[in-house]
């Protein structure tokens, strides 16, 4: 067999992130609870735009697009699943996944407006999504195949993609189909409220890596109580590699019997925690797809989470990629 050509497939959603710092006060005119993901249509997401005192800022995003675009810039091979609009955010996502060096063939294309998601970012640095999908909402199971997974080692599926079980059933299935291994990340405690026994079936099928963080797997449970600890060995008895997040209080990792505590790399001057799970998977799969020891997988993934939330947006800038460089080849 020759080698794969990618190392690692991202699967989920182009959505073009609309950045917005706002005062705690401002959440009164968005639905739904502060924190997490809900998914709005046009006219709601018309109007709490029209609510911000300024224009919000524009970057790539989406969960495994933000795992897989980090992944790129740590030496991974990478290509992405998703489905782009067909407007002017849509030639922008491309674009800039190209320039670090994403293959883009894998975009599928819709006839709708690129998706989008507003984040707002409250002074305790806390970030509430509300996310319209638009082109990326009309991807269909009929339009996925083993053959968009061929020449790939491992795909990545943001959780966010269970929200359409058919279409989660689709990818995780041409996902094996072309024997490819797998990881899901949970994304948000409201994916797992709606699909917590859609999860538990696909553990038992066959998933490599889980990603949570603390609301996730609690929710996932459904136990506000028990020590992460405790909880991350739940998960990894399901047959997973379990890695639950815990944000500054860094995370735990468990393979069968094997756990690990991954101690945090502490921030003094954090602005925003959007994309930072996200930086952390990324930094995590890097060091898993080198055959790393978990530990070690741990490490860099914790210095690409904690680099993550010092800057607004999902994505580490250019300026910082040297500091970040010079870091992570210590490891």
């Amino acid at each position: 067999m020759s080698s794969p050509r990618f190392d690692l497939l991202g699967v989920g959603s182009p959505i073009m992130d609309l950045l917005a710092p706002v005062p705690l006060e401002f959440l009164q005119h968005v639905p739904g609870e502060k924190g997490g993901m809900v998914l709005v249509d046009h006219d709601q997401m018309e109007a709490i735009l029209a609510h911000l005192a300024q224009a919000p800022a524009h970057a790539t995003g989406g969960s495994a697009a933000n795992a897989t675009f980090n992944a790129t810039r740590l030496g991974l091979r990478t290509s992405f699943l998703g489905k782009l609009g067909n407007d002017e955010l849509a030639r922008i996502y491309r674009e800039r996944f190209t320039a670090v060096g994403v293959d883009a063939s894998r975009f599928k294309e819709g006839q709708q407006a690129n998706a989008r998601s507003l984040i707002l970012v409250t002074p305790d640095a806390d970030r509430t999504m509300r996310t319209h999908l638009g082109a990326a909402m009309t991807l269909s199971p009929d339009e996925i195949s083993p053959a968009d997974f061929a020449g790939v080692r491992h795909a990545h599926i943001e959780g966010y993609l269970v929200f359409n079980q058919a279409l989660a059933d689709a990818v995780l299935a041409s996902a094996r189909t072309a024997g490819c291994t797998v990881s899901l990340d949970l994304s948000s405690f409201e994916v797992v409220g709606a699909s917590r026994a859609w999860l538990f079936s696909q553990f038992h099928k066959g998933i490599d890596v889980v990603f949570a963080n603390e609301d996730e797997i609690r929710a996932l449970f459904e136990d506000q109580t028990s020590p992460y600890e405790n909880l991350t060995r739940r998960l990894a008895d399901y047959g997973v590699l379990a890695a639950v997040k815990l944000g500054k209080d860094g995370a735990w990792i468990a393979r069968e019997k094997e756990i690990h505590r991954i101690e945090p790399v502490r921030v003094n001057d954090v602005v925003d925690t959007n994309g930072a799970g996200d930086a952390w998977a990324a930094g995590f799969l890097a060091g898993y797809l080198r055959d790393w020891s978990l530990p070690r997988c741990g490490a860099l993934a914790s210095v690409m989470g904690a680099e993550t939330v010092r800057h607004m947006g999902p994505l580490i800038p250019d300026v910082a990629w040297p500091d970040v460089t010079a870091r992570l080849q210590k490891i």
